[in-house]
C-alpha cells in the first residue's frame, strides 16, 4: 500500500505533468520548424540543420551535464534547463515573425534550446528513482512513458492545428507551454544525493565506463541508437506531407501523432502487466516490426497507409524504449545515476537529432523515398548484427532480475 501511495503523490504527479508538457512543446517546436523552414526554402538541408543544431550541445556538454547532475540538486538543474529552453523558444518566436528570418540566427537559438535539453534531460531521468518506491519503479517507468506518449499524441495533433491557425505565431504558444512546465516542477522537492566520488577529470568517464562494462545495457542503448539513427523517418514527415502525400499542416500533425498513439497503446499494456518474460527475445521481435514499418512508410504515397505504418513504428519502438529505461534504472548504482543518465541521453539524442540530420541530408541528396528505403535496409543489417554481437541482451529474461553493480 505504501508503494502505491508513493507512486501517485505530488512529486511524481508534478514530474508527469511537467515532463509531458515539455515533451509536447519540444515536439511541436521541431515539427513547426520543419514545416515552416521547408515551406520557406524547399530544401531538405534546412530541416537537417535543425537536427544538427540540437545534437551539437549534447556532445559539447555531455561530460559537464553528468557532473552537474551529480553535484547540484537535480530539480534545480531541471528547472534551469527548462528556463533556457523557454528563452530560446521565445527568441525563435521573435525571429519567425519576419517573413524571411535569418536562418543562422534560428539555428543558433535551436542550439541554445538544445543546450537546455542537454542538462534538463539527464537530470530529469535521474530524478525518478528518488520520487517513487523501488517496488513500483518498473510501473513508474511504464506510466511515465505512457503519459509522455499521450503528450506526443496531443502535441503534434494540436501543433498541426495551431500551425494552421496561428502560422508562425505558434512559437509563442510553445514557449508558454514550456513555462507552464516549470510550475509542475515546483511540486518536486529538492533531493540531495550523497555521493562519494571526487571531482576529478577521471570521474567524467565513470558513466561511460559503467555502461561499457554492462553488456546488456550497452547492447540495448547501441541497438536503439543505430536503428533509430539510421532508420528514423520522423524528420521526413514535413517533406512527405508537402511533396509526396500533398496534405496540409493539420494532416502533418496527425502523421506525427501516430507513432505516439502506437506507443501509448503498448505502454498501457506494459504498465498493467508484471515484468515481461523473455524480454530480450520480444525486444528483437519488436525491432523486426520496426524495420517493416519504416519500409512500409517509405514506399507509401497513400495517406491512410502512411498512418498505419507510423502507428506500428511507434508501437514497436515502445517495447525497446520501455525495456531500455527499466534496464538503466534497475542496474545503475545511485552514485552513478547522473552520469549514466547523461550517457543514456547521449545515445537517445544521437539517435534522434543526429538521425534527423542524417535523414534530412540524405533526403536532400537522394530524395525522401530513397532515404526511407535505405534507412530500412540499414536498420535490418543493424538488427542482424546486434543479434550476435549482444547475445546477453537477446537472452535477457526479466529486467527486474537486474541489480545495481556497485
Amino acid at each position: 500500500m505504501t508503494a502505491d501511495i508513493k507512486l501517485f503523490d505530488r512529486p511524481f504527479f508534478g514530474y508527469l505533468v511537467s515532463r509531458s508538457s515539455i515533451g509536447m512543446a519540444n515536439t511541436m517546436l521541431v515539427m513547426a520548424l520543419g514545416w515552416h523552414l521547408y515551406q520557406l526554402t524547399g530544401d531538405a538541408w534546412s530541416i537537417a540543420f535543425v537536427g544538427l543544431a540540437q545534437v551539437i550541445p549534447v556532445y559539447a556538454f555531455f561530460f559537464v551535464s553528468g557532473i552537474v547532475v551529480l553535484y547540484v540538486a537535480r530539480i534545480w538543474v531541471v528547472r534551469g534547463g527548462s528556463l533556457i529552453e523557454a528563452i530560446a523558444t521565445f527568441g525563435i518566436a521573435m525571429l519567425m515573425i519576419d517573413p524571411t528570418p535569418t536562418l543562422w540566427a534560428v539555428y543558433a537559438l535551436v542550439c541554445l534550446h538544445g543546450t537546455g535539453r542537454a542538462f534538463h534531460g539527464p537530470a530529469l531521468q535521474a530524478i525518478v528513482p528518488n520520487i517513487v518506491h523501488e517496488g513500483v519503479l518498473d510501473r513508474a517507468v511504464a506510466m511515465s512513458t505512457t503519459v509522455w506518449n499521450t503528450a506526443m499524441i496531443l502535441g503534434p495533433a494540436l501543433g498541426g492545428f495551431l500551425i494552421a491557425w496561428f502560422d508562425r505565431s505558434v512559437y509563442f504558444v510553445i514557449a508558454g507551454i514550456i513555462l507552464f512546465a516549470l510550475l509542475g516542477y515546483a511540486l518536486i522537492p529538492t533531493f540531495r544525493v550523497t555521493h562519494t566520488t571526487s571531482r576529478t577529470l577521471r570521474s567524467f568517464f565513470d558513466g561511460m565506463r559503467f555502461v561499457k562494462n554492462q553488456p546488456i545495457i550497452l547492447g540495448g542503448l547501441t541497438v536503439d541508437m543505430l536503428m533509430v539513427g539510421f532508420g528514423s523517418v520522423l524528420v521526413l514527415l514535413p517533406i512527405y506531407a508537402i511533396d509526396v502525400l500533398n496534405v496540409g499542416a493539420e494532416s502533418l500533425g496527425v502523421l506525427r501523432s501516430m507513432p505516439a498513439l502506437g506507443s501509448i497503446l503498448v505502454g498501457v499494456i506494459l504498465a498493467s502487466r508484471p515484468p515481461m518474460q523473455g524480454a530480450g527475445k520480444k525486444l528483437f521481435i519488436a525491432l523486426c516490426l520496426f524495420v517493416g514499418s519504416i519500409l512500409g512508410f517509405a514506399v507509401s504515397n497513400v495517406y491512410w497507409l502512411s498512418l498505419i505504418a507510423l502507428f506500428f513504428y511507434g508501437a514497436s519502438d515502445m517495447v525497446s524504449m520501455n525495456i531500455r529505461s527499466a534496464m538503466v534504472h534497475r542496474a545503475t548504482p545511485e552514485h552513478l545515476r547522473g552520469r549514466v543518465s547523461a550517457v543514456n541521453m547521449l545515445f537517445i539524442q544521437t539517435s534522434n537529432e543526429a538521425g534527423d540530420f542524417r535523414g534530412g541530408s540524405f533526403a536532400a541528396m537522394f530524395g525522401p523515398v530513397t532515404t526511407g528505403v535505405l534507412g530500412a535496409g540499414i536498420a535490418a543489417l543493424v538488427l542482424i548484427w546486434s543479434r550476435w554481437q549482444f547475445a546477453p541482451l537477446y537472452q535477457l529474461n526479466r529486467t527486474s532480475d537486474l541489480k545495481p553493480d556497485v
